[in-house]
This record gives C-alpha cells, sequence and structure tokens, in this order.
C-alpha cells in the first residue's frame, strides 16, 4: 500500500509526457518552444550556412530537372535567393533562372534530425507556374515537404511526408496568393506534426523514425505545365519570400 502513491505519480507523469506529444505542449521538464533558443537560424546571406544555385535533390547538381516537370534553372546569383526573396526570371530559351538555396554540401552542414521542429514565415506567389517550397533532401531522399504551394489552386499547402509516406492538401481561406502564412512542423519519430497559422492541421501517423536526418532546401521552381499550369507568355518574373526559418531541438 505504502508505493501505490509512487506507482500513482509515475503513471500520471508517463501520461502527461504522452498526451503532451500528442497535442504538441510540452512534456514536464521541457522548456516551450517560444523559449528554447533555437539550434539554428536561417541567415540567407551566410555562405557557410547555404549553398546557391546548387542540389543533388536536382539530377547532377543542377541546374535543371525537366523530369520533375520543371522550368527551373539554378542560378548562384546572390539576388535570387540570399535576400530571402526567392526570384524567378524568364530565359530566352524558355527556362527560368531560378532561386535555391541548401545547407547541402555547405561548410556549416546543417541537418534537421528527429524530434527537431521547423518554424517559418512566408509571403506566398501570385504568378501562375510558381512553385515555392521549404523541404528535405539526403542520400536521394529522405524528403519532407514543409509546404508547396500552387497558385492555381490558391487555398491550398502540400503537405508530405516522403520519408514513410503520408500526405495532405490542407485548404484554407486564409491562404492566397500574395498573402502570408506562418508554418510549423515536428519531424517526430511515429508521426510528422504540421501547423498552419497556429492550428494543428495534420498528423501523418508515420513519422521519419528515429535516426532520420536531412539537409534543408528553400527554393522557388517553376512547372512546366504537365501538372500544374505554366507562366501565362506575359509574365517575366515571380517570387515569394521567407521572414524567418528556424529550427528548435527538444
Amino acid at each position: 500500500m505504502g508505493k501505490e502513491p509512487l506507482v500513482l505519480t509515475q503513471v500520471l507523469s508517463w501520461f502527461r509526457r504522452l498526451t503532451g506529444r500528442i497535442t504538441g505542449t510540452p512534456a514536464d521538464g521541457a522548456a516551450p518552444l517560444s523559449a528554447r533558443a533555437p539550434v539554428f537560424t536561417a541567415d540567407f546571406r551566410s555562405t557557410t550556412q547555404w549553398v546557391a544555385g546548387r542540389s543533388w535533390a536536382y539530377p547532377n547538381g543542377g541546374p535543371t530537372n525537366t523530369g520533375d516537370n520543371k522550368l527551373d534553372y539554378l542560378v548562384a546569383d546572390p539576388s535570387y535567393s540570399r535576400t530571402g526573396t526567392f526570384r524567378a526570371t524568364r530565359r530566352p530559351d524558355g527556362k527560368w533562372n531560378a532561386g535555391l538555396l541548401t545547407t547541402e554540401g555547405s561548410e556549416e552542414a546543417f541537418m534537421v534530425r528527429t524530434g527537431d521542429v521547423l518554424e517559418s514565415r512566408v509571403r506566398l506567389p501570385s504568378e501562375l507556374g510558381a512553385w515555392p517550397a521549404i523541404w528535405t533532401w539526403r542520400d536521394g531522399g529522405n524528403e519532407i515537404d514543409v509546404f508547396e504551394y500552387h497558385p492555381d489552386n490558391p487555398d491550398l499547402l502540400e503537405l508530405s511526408n516522403h520519408v514513410k509516406g503520408g500526405s495532405r492538401y490542407h485548404r484554407d481561406s486564409a491562404i492566397t496568393p500574395g498573402g502570408w502564412i506562418d508554418l510549423k512542423v515536428e519531424f517526430g519519430t511515429r508521426s510528422v506534426v504540421w501547423w498552419v497559422n497556429g492550428t494543428r492541421v495534420f498528423a501523418d501517423r508515420r513519422g521519419v523514425g528515429r535516426n532520420w536526418r536531412a539537409y534543408l532546401i528553400v527554393n522557388l521552381s517553376v512547372c512546366a505545365g504537365r501538372y500544374h499550369p505554366a507562366p501565362d507568355p506575359g509574365v517575366s518574373q515571380m517570387s515569394y519570400a521567407v521572414e524567418y526559418l528556424r529550427v528548435h531541438r527538444p
């Protein structure tokens, strides 16, 4: 009988930790996310954090990825990515010079890993054909899409776990071309969880496993027309902005 209060305390502690994982609230002893110093704060100007205009998520590191129905031609020109505004401009050959930054191959070589929480605020593009994304990549896979967006579906974000499967088309009237949205993703062992504008919108119940890790990619692609409309002929430039991107680690 004398041990029952201790057992009850242990059970309650376990239950609080479990429900904390489910609801996204901090477990006992864990600081709230807002109180934790991030392990990574994006400085898009930094050449030690980010490599511009090259990614092994593209065949041979780029500059094109026509097999994915993209018109991108990746460029290292800092005006296309390092201001935090990711741009694309039409080329005479029909492709588009486009901005991409990745932590892969950089001096710091930062990788997100299981348990991390990524937060970002972005301004969506307005032009048809624009294809902005924040995503992860390593060794030919390990891809989690924090978000993808296509203005022909003006109120829809694509949220995807390509590691273990699971995706959601999230619709919300607050999602609009040219509008700002707040994003948060927890890369959980058993579930990847997405929040949009402070509301939890999807938990895939698949997760990334215990030992997952991957580099970050932020970019603006341009659709070639197979899955989403290509840019209108009179459009010569497009952009989207990333106000901040940071990663917290419990």
